[in-house]
């Protein structure tokens, strides 16, 4: 044995092993990391890798290879590692190679030096259970790829985070809220006057909010660590993301590669606190990377396994969603934030049959996630229709029914901006479990409405106090509500007490109870005769955003009816009355861009084939974006989409772009996806 092993020595290991950099690229590229997988026939396989021990092991019990070189054949079990076998290629960084099931089962009995040259590995092939790791690939059998990502019964692997017990509070009146006031609450009544004598019907107030931006502690450990590749955000709030990606047979090509690259975005953004974790769906689902942390070693295993996907055939939305909710249901451990990505480009094609109604979407969603659910686990969905075939009506509602938002990427280049955007809002919550608290002062007024978009509402005491339940907020993210009643004549005094605005919220990184109280009631002058009353145009602008809802919903109606000259009309009569408001003649900027999106959507709603490639999904995902105050990425517009995006969201998009632009070299480019604008042949 021993002249054996001495003879394979000197045949086989003519050089010194290399010692491999662990460091991941600075480009963010997802292929940044060492060592590498060579697969048979579909290039499926898949390697995770971590640090070991230097100790050596017995090799006791393995085959030694009779042959004069390792090339062709697995020095486990001798057979051929040529392509075309069915089994996926493991090469280790001393350069030599073996079926992957082969050396998988020789790592995880302990063995942790090359079986022939005896070099101690840094990264094993397998080195937690084997819930995550393809142990072979047929050749030729595309349609059961995720087949070969096996799982446990129950999801409790996840990384250790560091547990905090929140505060508890039940309500506003428990609360001190002289603790934290660095949140904003402005109002505005539509006028400041309105004479004794005269009644005012559905006057309205606006209600303003805007969230904390980052402390200067945060600022400043991100400019004291430029020297490390990882994000260091040691101020916020760390994240439990679960990606949910869509891997059916359409995906194939550019599209599955360009995913990829978002991904590894994704990965290399996140910083060591923040945990991910990856299902991928077709016509089952998987989860082919469990809830883990983006450290130096997490980064690398979520590169791999997210390279390993190859498409497969069948759409089920449904299984992917169960699955991503299972990974949060059952996690040990809990970071403050957390939230789903999903992503697909079909209609699922396993849950319902067709014809389908609206309401039969409730289906695909888990109903632990639904925001109307008390008990619910509160995590939004932030779905991406990719491309003209995905299930806009589908995936808006999944958005809608958990919290999250739709966008639309009509590109395939656009996805990894889509997801630079969505990553940097959630990187960015600073505000969690957010309700305001609307009451009259004055004992002769009621509510009669509040307007809230998306967001959960509630009149109570006889429509005397309304309840908006708000949720996460990012960083510097506003929102504003409107609150109507009628104003009756009053002659007992000079100045009339409307509205008491109070709120309360959870600090994410403290876990405490943060309440916001306005002590200064909403007011309004009632002299005799009130002259040269303005109207507010904070309130004008905010109108103006309702009105462009309602008209994007009632087009949108109209269009799934087959009435595409109705539809259009609806809103080029919101355009019209948009251009002749207050805000509008100031040159506003939302309301600018408001009347370009309500172009757009009337170009895309002409004729039905263009309404249903893209039209649809554009519609809805400006409708998510206004009604929830969000950015969200629809089409292949720039201009129509920065109304809500945060500092975050664009500092994101701008790490995108760049790496985009550092990665991209001459000749070795994804040929560039036609838009909306050049397939019609118009100029943006």
């Amino acid at each position: 044995m021993e002249s054996r092993w001495r003879k394979l020595w000197i045949n086989m290991c003519v050089h010194v092993p290399k010692t491999v950099n662990h460091s991941s690229s600075s480009n963010g590229s997802a292929t940044s990391f060492s060592g590498h997988v060579l697969t048979s026939g579909d290039g499926s396989g898949y390697r995770a890798t971590t640090p070991t021990s230097s100790s050596s092991s017995s090799s006791s019990g393995l085959r030694l290879s009779k042959s004069k070189s390792s090339k062709g054949t697995c020095a486990i079990c001798l057979n051929s590692l040529k392509a075309g076998k069915g089994h996926a290629i493991f090469t280790a960084e001393c350069s030599h190679s073996f079926h992957f099931h082969c050396i998988t089962s020789n790592v995880k009995h302990g063995h942790q030096v090359c079986p022939v040259c005896r070099a101690n590995w840094k990264e094993v092939p397998f080195p937690r259970p084997a819930s995550n790791v393809p142990q072979k690939v047929g050749a030729g059998r595309i349609n059961a790829s995720l087949d070969n990502f096996s799982e446990p019964a129950i999801f409790d692997d996840d990384d250790e985070v560091l547990d905090q017990q929140p505060s508890i509070a039940h309500n506003m009146n428990e609360v001190d809220c002289n603790i934290i006031n660095s949140m904003e609450i402005k109002t505005y009544p539509e006028v400041s006057a309105i004479s004794k004598s005269a009644s005012y019907d559905n006057f309205a107030v606006l209600v303003h909010l805007k969230a904390p931006s980052h402390s200067q502690k945060q600022l400043n450990n991100g400019r004291n660590n430029t020297e490390s590749s990882e994000p260091v955000h040691k101020s916020r709030a760390p994240i439990d993301l679960v990606t949910v990606l869509d891997v059916s047979g359409s995906m194939a090509g550019t599209k599955i590669a360009l995913l990829k690259r978002a991904m590894g975005f994704v990965i290399q953004n996140l910083s060591s606190s923040d945990r991910l974790s990856v299902v991928a769906f077709s016509s089952t689902a998987r989860r082919i990377f469990p809830l883990r942390q983006m450290t130096e070693t997490g980064r690398q295993q979520a590169l791999q396994a997210v390279n390993s996907l190859d498409p497969d055939s069948g759409t089920n939305i449904a299984e992917g969603l169960k699955k991503g909710v299972k990974v949060f249901a059952e996690r040990k451990w809990k970071n403050p934030v957390g939230s789903i990505m999903l992503l697909s480009d079909g209609q699922d094609t396993y849950t319902f049959s067709r014809p389908r109604v609206e309401a039969d979407y409730r289906s695909l969603v888990p109903s632990s996630i639904h925001r109307s659910n008390c008990e619910g686990m509160h995590i939004p969905v932030h779905a991406f229709g990719f491309g003209a075939d995905h299930d806009a009506t589908a995936m808006h509602s999944i958005s809608e029914i958990t919290g999250g938002t739709f966008s639309f990427i009509e590109t395939e280049d656009m996805i990894q901006d889509a997801f630079a955007q969505c990553l940097g809002g959630l990187m960015s919550v600073v505000v969690q479990e957010l309700q305001i608290e609307v009451r009259c002062f004055n004992p002769c007024l009621q509510l009669s409405s509040v307007k809230a978009g998306s967001y959960q509402t509630r009149l109570i005491n006889n429509a005397r106090m309304a309840c908006i339940k708000v949720g996460d907020l990012y960083a510097e993210e506003e929102r504003d509500f409107f609150i109507t009643m009628n104003v009756p004549a009053d002659d007992s005094s000079d100045e009339m007490s409307l509205l008491i605005v109070r709120g309360l919220y959870r600090d994410p990184t403290t876990k405490e109870m943060v309440g916001l109280d306005v002590t200064s009631e909403v007011k309004i002058q009632r002299p005799d005769i009130a002259r040269g009353v303005a109207v507010s145009i904070e309130v004008d602008k905010q109108r103006n955003r309702n009105l462009a809802t309602e008209a994007m919903t009632e087009a949108r109606v109209k269009a799934e009816r087959g009435d595409f000259v109705a539809a259009v009309s609806t809103l080029e009569s919101c355009q019209r009355a948009l251009s002749e408001t207050v805000s509008a003649r100031a040159g506003d900027s939302l309301c600018v861009s408001l009347s370009a999106e309500l172009k757009e959507m009337q170009e895309r709603m002409e004729n039905r084939r263009i309404y249903e490639q893209s039209g649809r999904a554009y519609l809805l995902s400006g409708i998510s974006s206004h009604s929830s105050q969000r950015a969200t990425t629809r089409g292949d517009s720039t201009d129509t989409t920065r109304s809500y995006q945060t500092a975050s969201q664009v500092d994101m998009i701008t790490r995108s772009q760049t790496m985009l632009m550092r990665t991209t070299q001459p000749g070795n480019s994804l040929p560039p996806s036609k838009s909306f604008n050049d397939r019609l042949g118009r100029k943006k």
